[in-house]
């Protein structure tokens, strides 16, 4: 019987109409692809020489480098607070305490409501009127104050959907076994949830870096923001923010790699005892044990 978990296999009718569907869209994209493409030739974007002011140092050195370390610096630091922040509501929310937990939700249900740009604005000219960070310091202070607060309480969503997410019967056996609510939080849930929210985890952490871009409205210096600025002064709109977009392509892949071999190995890390090696330990522990 042929077929597929989801659906059977297409007949002779069905494969041609999907083949035919395939090649249509197949020459859209292409014609559309050209037709941009002969735009931009005839708009002389795409010639040798828009392209030649990405060979000179000067151009990375003064407008492109400045722009990557401050995304990478604004999104490294808010990661980290947002994660901190995240773990602390989340766990927070699911506290047998009335009053932490309901706090808790107000926090996050509040700054999950507040555009991310509205905080970063807020938090900038906070900083200023109290003189808080040097005036050289406030743009990235008011990014990350912005990202840490929007991403920890998306966070702290995520962690608490991933605990709830777990079987309840591993909270009844701690408390059974006379574990405090802290202690089954700490030891027991908490480690199996961080496995499985891994992955929307990261997907979040690349929303932080993305959202380093929206701090230029408040004068942050980060990536599209320069290449915006190397556009204007060199006239070359379209491989600079074609530049820009690689790079961001590659961070963002870079992390993503890292996130991932991180959860295999979490999970490796998790995995029971193989069942030669669980038999020796119960043989080697129970010198008496008689072995089928």
């Amino acid at each position: 019987m042929s077929g597929t978990v989801l659906f059977d296999a297409p007949g002779p009718r069905a494969r041609v109409r999907n083949m035919v569907v395939s090649v249509i869209t197949v020459a859209i994209t292409v014609l559309i692809a050209w037709v941009v493409y002969s735009r931009l030739e005839a708009k002389g974007q795409l010639t040798a020489a828009k392209w030649e002011p990405f060979l000179t140092a000067n151009l990375w050195t003064t407008y492109v480098l400045p722009g990557v370390q401050g995304t990478l610096t604004a999104a490294a630091v808010s990661i980290v607070f947002a994660l901190a922040l995240g773990f602390l509501l989340g766990v927070g929310r699911m506290s047998t305490i009335s009053p932490i937990r309901w706090a808790c939700a107000v926090i996050v249900e509040f700054f999950r409501a507040v555009p991310v740009l509205i905080m970063m604005i807020f938090a900038y000219f906070l900083y200023a009127f109290y003189d808080v960070f040097a005036s050289e310091h406030l743009a990235l202070a008011g990014v990350i104050t912005g990202l840490t607060l929007y991403n920890g309480a998306v966070i702290a969503e995520i962690v608490r959907a991933g605990v709830n997410a777990l079987p309840r019967g591993q909270a009844e056996a701690a408390s059974a076994l006379g574990l405090r609510w802290g202690q089954t939080m700490r030891s027991i849930l908490l480690p199996q949830a961080i496995t499985s929210m891994l992955p929307v985890l990261v997907s979040q952490l690349v929303v932080v870096l993305k959202d380093t871009a929206i701090g230029y409205q408040i004068t942050f210096v980060e990536m599209v923001r320069q290449g915006t600025v190397v556009g204007s002064s060199y006239g070359n709109y379209i491989p600079a923010l074609i530049v820009i977009a690689a790079l961001m392509i590659s961070v963002n892949f870079a992390l993503s790699s890292l996130a991932t071999r991180l959860e295999r190995r979490m999970r490796r890390s998790r995995r029971g005892p193989a069942p030669l090696e669980a038999e020796a330990v119960e043989q080697e522990g129970a010198p008496g044990a008689k072995v089928v």
